[in-house]
């Protein structure tokens, strides 16, 4: 426990590393002198220390990205697949869902259970085995074995036992002993499996497998179409086949005395081991006969199961194999039972798959009852035990990427009732048709844990839908689904320019705005839009409402009062004593009609404007637009807040800030940033010269509208392509860790000298549509790529106009870009451009200015510029002056200042304590009325702590940049804290949250820190360096939330969600699910005595016998290296908090086994009964008997 206190004097204290607040930053903007409020402590006790935070990641949701390999254990029922970056997915039942990765980040080749061992062999690219151990909640490598000379190519481990065949691409086979990891002496070379008299060499091993009929003989494959099969007692080959075509895969009949092999020219050939020497039988599944007498041409088979059915005819299941003729056919599997030949249809290419049988020994009829199948981007199980072949429901969420996903947020603690709620709308909507079967991977054991609480996780997509799951107890879980695209018209490519630039995917989200108490939700468009949503249990007709609002004009455009008058998206400009004026306000048409001083507006999508029927759920209430201007799109809204107390949403983009009043329908506010500060503007720009040239600030007004469109198109695609589609770019441009910029020192001169003006930067004036979360520039060569690919429009912050050589992209933009130091207010001032972008906006209570006595509704705007203007408002307080009497907006008040672009603000009472913001309460609508109990609007504000007095003690506001973060007392607006995250890098996320009962600011930077600072003093908590930031994908979706949580898009097809508490670190071994389950191993079937008899000694093959040191000696050191698993702290920690689930496990176990021998006595007991009746019995005959003749008999 640490108590702070500080004594304010009223004045700003100086940042390290920055000027001076000076009075025209932190005036008032009404023009009140500044006076020092009467000294005042502020006593918070913080307590939250270092030992409160660890960094670890929890659970990864979603498809695995990039899979190479799939495994099934048919005892534990539980699933592993393997991918392209060294990930393992292993699932059972819903609610045990793990992930490993290895080290190396090698692919996945193959994967291979102990079945029922709770152990998991992977084979990777860089020709290593790892042994995995399954029996602890979290995996952990126990043993590594590295293959110098040779590359693995194929394993095979049979059941039961413990010695692993490795083929090689050389044609060798090795064997591993699984125990211990050490390559055996024993070893089946290429070129003794083979004839002598055989030329060539046989190619790499394709398969292998050992016979069903006797474990001692060895089925080698090699891919030129050779197969052998190898004596292991013997050392030598049985027989030998060679045929014409390449092989992809063989597979036994249960019996071992026949094969099925698979080939590349698409067909099937069946050999029986009485003669080799041709095979029985050889289809073409999909190869038809021609009019000449031959066959089609064929794909290859990759991959055919042959299993045997008791009750019915066997099923042959091989994927490929379709003709070439047949273009744009999709990837197919076939399935032949008998004479009926089905073939399935997949939407994406084949990876693998895998027959799921009833046994699993080989030596046993199969009964196969489903497949597994998959694909490059699903996983599907298809159920064999019905003539229609349905796929079973999948319980994971492995369709985040049905569309790409293009923004996440993260709610944690939501009010308990809203997802029952969600989840009951949605369940409406579900897909039919699927196998009333349970889900057959149904391994492992999963409880929810004591540390629950209702999690929300909303994707927004690249299609307009958004997804909400449930993400509670670190699971995930589809709730609803809402489609954007519904409110608007289909587009037509043919439809002007608006529609050519976005007529991939118009409707993309960009942001998402959620207030769980009201259930408002805001969804933010590609094409520059807005979309209201109330949520309702009732279908209703409504017809939307539209508003067009222009944000399209700058601070060049405005250039005398008297076009001011015809522009209806400003304000009257202030007058010279920057006295507040009433504001105009601009109530727009449902059909939001063009004003006739605006030429050349075009929308970019056409809103409904009929009647609609909407079903439960979420309904679309408003929908608000930005036009084209002049010929121009309106650039992307970079900024959104919603506050349903209020019933005001505020937004902003590069060109201003608007506030509409929803329920209202009116626009309130829509002016330049510029026109924001008044007399308090800390740059003091002046307006822009009507003589200026507009063409020489923009290099793409310079050419024909045809080609800016054009090229905007490209742009538009590319950059978006880049940051959807599903391939991962691990080579960003200057985006590694290793290519940080160094550390620019921030100048004093800026704040000190009002005449130094920013720097003008060509604009380069392309499209909004981006779909990415908004990042802003800060002028050194990383960051200015970053948004470039990100934007493909240039952005400015504070910090762009203190580096010494900003990134040019031309050299004529060199020439322009060119740094001057001159502090003169000379002419050339005038024809400065700064663009200065909204970055954050907040609703809530506090104080606009500093003779205020009690707070008021407030609008909190951050800028790319670190400006932070606090704006008071007027809200009619009686509900139906509320929908009558028009809100009212003052002139800016507070002006505040940071490093960096501002990205968050937070407040907190004078005790600490976290103030939320005000909300209504939920209320349905399209509910039937009660003239009893009529609805009535019920507001919810957060008033500061009980302890305090008065309202009029003030808050703390919290604020924090790319670079800094600064504590403010309202309402004198004084500086407490200052804090410098970074100096080499700068914050992607900022969020104020909840953690251990106490509250802190968590940022995660570009250079890939996690950290966490203390409030309200600014103390460093955590710095964990975690995940260098390589792709887009992690800065646009990274997201804290309440609780020590927080989540990022680690692939274009998985959620990774982390935790940085050390109480959810020190539980998460209760909340994560068991993989391994004490379950007794089924017993073999009796095989009769004449199957035994005249079946072969397969139960007498002694592998140990034959692979061991003794009698095989040891192999050649060079040839593997043995590297001894490296589970580390972490593993030493995991096997130590799951000592007492292996106690318990071993306790059960134990009484299992007490059991079974008490079991095994009284059957004992029984045989030695019958045994003793039986001596009776034969005594008696034999005195019978003994005095006959034989005769007699």
């Amino acid at each position: 426990m640490k108590k702070f206190r500080k004594v304010l004097d009223g004045l700003t204290t100086s940042s390290p590393g920055g000027g001076t607040m000076g009075s025209p930053s932190c005036g008032s903007a009404a023009g009140t002198p500044t006076t020092a409020p009467t000294p005042k402590e502020i006593d918070v006790q913080e307590t939250l220390v270092s030992e409160n935070f660890q960094l670890c990641k929890t659970v990864r949701h979603g498809f695995p990205y990039q899979p190479t390999a799939l495994a099934f254990d048919p005892v534990q029922k539980i699933l592993a697949i393997g991918s392209r970056s060294g990930g393992v997915r292993i699932l059972g039942r819903p609610g045990v869902d793990c992930f490993c990765q290895h080290e190396s980040g090698a692919a996945v080749l193959q994967l291979q259970f102990l079945i029922n061992e709770g152990a998991l062999v992977t084979a990777c690219a860089d020709d290593t085995l790892h042994l995995w151990n399954l029996r602890q909640r979290r995996p952990a490598i126990l043993h590594s074995l590295k293959f110098n000379r040779e590359r693995i190519t194929f394993c095979h481990l049979p059941f039961q036992s413990k010695w692993l065949y490795v083929g090689t691409e050389r044609g060798n086979t090795h064997i591993v002993n699984i125990e211990s990891f050490i390559l055996s002496g024993y070893v089946i070379m290429w070129n003794k499996a083979i004839e002598l008299s055989t030329k060539t060499h046989p190619g790499p091993v394709v398969h292998l497998s050992d016979s069903p009929k006797d474990e001692g003989k060895l089925l080698v494959g090699f891919e030129s179409g050779t197969i052998v099969q190898w004596d292991l007692r013997a050392k030598k080959a049985d027989f030998r086949i060679y045929y014409d075509e390449a092989i992809h895969s063989v597979s036994w009949h249960h019996e071992g005395k026949q094969f099925m092999c698979s080939h590349s020219d698409g067909s099937l050939t069946l050999w029986n081991l009485r003669n080799t020497s041709k095979p029985v039988q050889v289809t073409f599944p999909h190869g038809k006969i021609q009019k000449d007498g031959r066959k089609e041409s064929c794909k290859p088979i990759l991959k055919v199961d042959y299993k045997t059915s008791r009750n019915s005819e066997p099923f042959v299941i091989f994927s490929g194999g379709l003709s070439y003729d047949k273009a744009g056919r999709r990837p197919t599997l076939t399935i032949m039972h008998g004479k009926a030949i089905t073939v399935l249809e997949m939407d994406y290419p084949i990876v693998e798959f895998m027959t799921l049988c009833e046994t699993p020994y080989n030596n046993e009829v199969q009964d196969p009852f489903a497949v597994v199948v998959l694909l490059e981007k699903d996983l599907i199980v298809v159920d064999l035990t019905q003539s229609n072949f349905p796929v079973f429901e999948n319980p994971y969420p492995m369709d985040i990427h049905e569309s790409p996903v293009t923004c996440t947020a993260y709610f944690a603690d939501c009010p308990p009732d809203i997802i029952p709620v969600l989840y009951s709308i949605g369940a409406k909507h579900k897909k039919t048709g699927y196998s009333q079967k349970e889900w057959p991977v149904s391994g492992g054991m999963w409880t929810l844990g004591s540390h629950t609480y209702p999690e929300i996780i909303i994707t927004g997509h690249a299609d307009g839908s958004i997804k909400f799951w449930d993400a509670s107890a670190i699971t995930l879980q589809m709730l609803y689904k809402l489609k954007t695209s519904k409110v608007f018209e289909k587009p037509k490519p043919s439809e002007g320019r608006a529609a050519e630039l976005v007529d991939e995917d118009p409707f993309a989200v960009q942001m998402v705005s959620w207030c769980p108490q009201s259930r408002i939700f805001c969804v933010v468009g590609i094409s520059a839009h807005i979309i209201l949503y109330r949520f309702s249990k009732y279908d209703a007709n409504t017809q939307i409402v539209s508003l067009e609002v222009r944000l399209q004009c700058e601070s060049e455009d405005v250039i005398s009062p008297s076009e001011n008058e015809n522009n209806p998206c400003f304000s009257e400009p202030h007058s010279g004593s920057h006295s507040p004026q009433p504001h105009h306000q601009h109530p727009a048409s449902p059909g939001g009609g063009t004003p006739e001083g605006v030429k050349d507006s075009a929308l970019c999508l056409k809103v409904k404007d009929r009647v609609v029927r909407v079903p439960p759920g979420y309904q679309a209430e408003l929908v608000i637009q930005l036009p084209w201007m002049d010929g121009e799109p309106p650039q992307q809204i970079s900024s959104l807040d919603i506050n349903s107390a209020y019933g005001l949403l505020a937004f902003g983009n590069c060109n201003g800030l608007a506030v509409v009043d929803y329920l209202q329908k009116t626009i309130l506010l829509c002016m330049s940033t510029l026109d924001l500060y008044g007399a308090a503007d800390p740059y003091q720009r002046l307006t822009r010269s009507p003589r200026r040239n507009r063409q020489s600030t923009s290099e793409f007004c310079m050419r024909g509208l045809s080609n800016f469109y054009s090229d905007s198109k490209k742009r538009i695609r590319t950059s978006y392509q880049s940051l959807t589609e599903l391939s991962d770019n691990q080579q960003s441009v200057d985006m590694e860790r290793s290519k940080s910029p160094t550390s620019v020192h921030y100048p004093t001169s800026l704040h000190n000298d009002p005449r130094v003006l920013p720097e003008p930067v060509a604009s380069l004036r392309a499209s909004h549509c981006s779909p990415v979360f908004y990042l802003l520039d800060n002028g050194y060569a990383s960051r200015r790529a970053m948004l470039q690919q990100l934007h493909g429009v240039t952005m400015y912050s504070h910090d762009e106009h203190h580096t010494a050589t900003p990134y040019c992209w031309s050299d004529r933009e060199s020439r322009e870009n060119s740094f001057s130091r001159s502090r003169s207010s000379s002419v050339s001032s005038i024809d400065r451009d700064t663009k200065e972008a909204i970055t954050t906006l907040q609703f809530g209570e506090s104080y606009g200015r500093k003779s205020d006595a009690l707070p008021t509704p407030c609008l909190w705007v951050g800028t790319s510029l670190g400006v932070i203007l606090v704006i008071p408002m007027s809200i009619p307080t009686d509900q139906d002056e509320r929908m009558e009497e028009p809100v009212t907006i003052g002139p800016s008040g507070a002006v505040l200042m940071l490093k960096g672009s501002v990205l968050r603000f937070g407040f907190l009472d004078c005790m600490g304590a976290l103030i939320q913001s005000p909300y209504e309460v939920w209320r349905d609508l399209n509910a039937p009325e009660d003239p009893d109990r009529p609805r009535k609007r019920k507001l919810v504000h957060y008033s500061p702590s009980s302890s305090q007095d008065t309202c009029g003690e003030g808050h703390l506001a919290i604020v924090c940049s790319e670079r800094q973060a600064k504590v403010f007392l309202m309402p004198s607006q004084s500086c407490l804290f200052v804090h410098n995250i970074t100096e080499s890098s700068f914050v992607l996320r900022a969020d104020v949250v909840s953690v251990c009962n106490s509250v802190c600011l968590a940022c995660f930077c570009a250079n890939g820190h996690v950290m966490t600072l203390s409030l309200p003093s600014l103390r460093p908590l955590m710095d964990v360096s975690y995940l260098p930031l390589t792709d887009m994908r992690i800065a646009r979706t990274f997201c804290f939330t309440n609780g020590g949580q927080a989540l990022y898009l680690s692939s274009p097809t998985e959620i990774q969600r982390i935790t940085y508490s050390q109480e959810m670190y020190d539980n998460l071994q209760e909340m994560l699910g068991e993989l391994f389950t004490p379950i007794e191993t089924p017993e073999a079937q009796n095989r009769g005595f004449l199957k035994g008899f005249f079946g072969g000694n397969a139960h007498t093959f002694d592998r140990e016998e034959l692979f061991g040191e003794a009698a095989a000696g040891k192999a050649s050191r060079s040839l593997a290296q043995h590297i001894p698993g490296q589970a580390g702290v972490e593993g030493m920690k995991v096997a130590a908090s799951g000592a007492v689930g292996e106690l318990a496990r071993a306790r059960i176990a134990l009484d299992e086994r007490g059991q079974r021998l008490g079991e095994l006595e009284e059957r004992t007991a029984l045989m030695m009964t019958s045994a003793e009746t039986f001596s009776k019995h034969a005594h008696e005959l034999m005195l019978k008997c003994k005095d006959k003749k034989w005769y007699q008999f």
